[in-house]
């Protein structure tokens, strides 16, 4: 990327606190350095530093989505923070080009005693807009908060859902440069998320920059075009947004004695070649086309098996006592096969080998496109008491799925877990993302369309023609 290219770039950040384990240590720390300097003493601090941020370094181009995935305390928000200048950095720089509007917190820039429409002029100036040009955008605002009267009391009197309505409204009605969101869409009804999501998208199209921070991995999937995984302060992973999820959620659910494993195991793949399509084709690894390699549309429609089309971006996470194997797709018959032709039934099996007691155990499948967009899948049980009470050590289950093959063609990817209750924790005992990968045919004369076949019928009636006068 030019130097001319980037909307923020970030070089060497590092954020340091310092910690004192009693309120005395601030006053000591102010006047027992200074003493002891005079005395010929060596210094001695009264504090530990905490960094939460470490070395971090980051561009982002002009017009791109970037999402920033990790666990709670990776330091996520205080990136967003001293971006936005909110925090000061300890050390390193960062450069910004162009407006930046920011989401950070619930009522971020708010007065809670002035009125919704007092605040909405507020935070406007503090995003570098002059009066006129907010009230010109006033409507627009008060309309997608859309919280009626409540516009004109005071914002102490508000809901948390009702401030981050206001807030999102202002920061995308101000026609950012760049919009920086922290996980504030976890706010509110879900009519009302999916008014934000929609926003976003058009802002991205329009082309915006966003850096978007959230937990949600299929939202980081959905809306950004990279992402970047932060784990203890330190940038760790950068790529797709579907492998740095993947990496994340193996990062997230390692045991204790794992995770410094784990971590060094994503760095050191962190310099590798990404790529969006993962599949294993004969002289075509890695290909980056997801619907290469799709059969042309058949007379017969038969399902069959290619054993060259396999995922190359299986992540499994650590395994508690038990281990799944044998993934694979068959017909009622038995028959294995991995290009399914739409319509028609199908069952999705694996194996899970249990070297330790296990109680509550449940299952599970899922479906999902080559970027990640989740799709749909289904559990062996819908509460505790439907699952299995016990599993004992030795065991071997067989799983097995039934499904029916509603989408269109393309290709697709399938994940395998089992739940349970360990030494008294509930969690998952394994996972396999992106543990099978299969296709659905091409057909001549398909008239569905998108991912999913909903057996849409049209009928067109024509009540009368118009006659030349009219």
């Amino acid at each position: 990327m030019s130097s001319e290219g980037f909307a923020i770039r970030v070089q060497g950040l590092g954020k340091c606190y310092q910690i004192y384990a009693q309120p005395q240590d601030r006053l000591k720390q102010s006047v027992m350095p200074r003493l002891r300097s005079l005395l010929g003493l060596p210094a001695t601090n009264y504090y530990r530093e905490f960094w939460a941020l470490r070395d971090v370094s980051l561009d982002v181009s002009r017009g791109e989505t970037v999402g920033i995935i990790g666990r709670n305390g990776s330091g996520k928000s205080t990136l967003l923070q001293v971006i936005c200048g909110t925090l000061t950095p300890t050390v390193g720089t960062v450069d910004i080009r162009g407006r930046i509007a920011a989401l950070l917190e619930l009522g971020t820039g708010f007065n809670p005693d002035f009125s919704g429409r007092d605040n909405v002029f507020l935070n406007g100036s503090l995003l570098g807009l002059e009066r006129d040009e907010i009230a010109a955008r006033f409507d627009r605002i008060a309309a997608f908060a859309d919280i009626g009267d409540f516009i004109e009391q005071p914002v102490k009197t508000y809901s948390s859902g009702m401030v981050v309505r206001l807030g999102f409204a202002v920061a995308i009605n101000v026609d950012p440069d760049i919009l920086i969101i922290d996980e504030a869409l976890a706010v509110g009804d879900e009519l009302f998320q999916r008014k934000c999501f929609s926003r976003i998208e058009s802002m991205r199209d329009a082309g915006a920059t966003i850096l978007f921070v959230s937990h949600s991995g299929s939202a980081v999937v959905e809306l950004c075009d990279r992402a970047v995984l932060l784990d203890e302060g330190e940038r760790i992973a950068t790529g797709v947004p579907k492998t740095i999820v993947g990496r994340y959620q193996r990062l997230l659910y390692a045991g204790p004695g794992q995770r410094e494993e784990i971590r060094q195991q994503i760095r050191d793949q962190d310099g590798e070649v990404v790529r969006l399509a993962v599949l294993h084709e004969p002289g075509e690894q890695g290909r980056g086309d997801a619907s290469a390699g799709l059969a042309r549309p058949s007379e017969d429609r038969r399902e069959t098996f290619d054993p060259n089309l396999r995922p190359a971006s299986t992540v499994a996470y650590e395994s508690r006592e038990v281990e799944i194997a044998d993934v694979g797709i068959f017909l009622p018959s038995g028959l294995q096969v991995n290009h399914l032709v739409r319509g028609r039934t199908y069952v999705y099996s694996y194996r899970a080998n249990f070297t330790a007691t296990a109680t509550v155990v449940r299952f599970g499948m899922l479906i999902k496109t080559v970027s990640g967009i989740e799709l749909g899948g289904g559990i062996s049980a819908a509460t505790f008491g439907e699952a299995l009470a016990v599993v004992r050590a030795g065991s071997c289950c067989r799983v097995a799925f039934r499904f029916v093959c509603r989408l269109n063609p393309g290709t697709y990817f399938l994940n395998a877990g089992v739940l349970g209750m360990l030494n008294g924790e509930d969690g998952w005992l394994h996972r396999l993302l992106d543990a099978a990968i299969f296709r659905v045919l091409p057909e001549e004369r398909n008239q569905a369309t998108g991912l999913v076949d909903f057996d849409c019928v049209c009928d067109v009636t024509l009540d009368r023609e118009l006659s030349d006068a009219e």
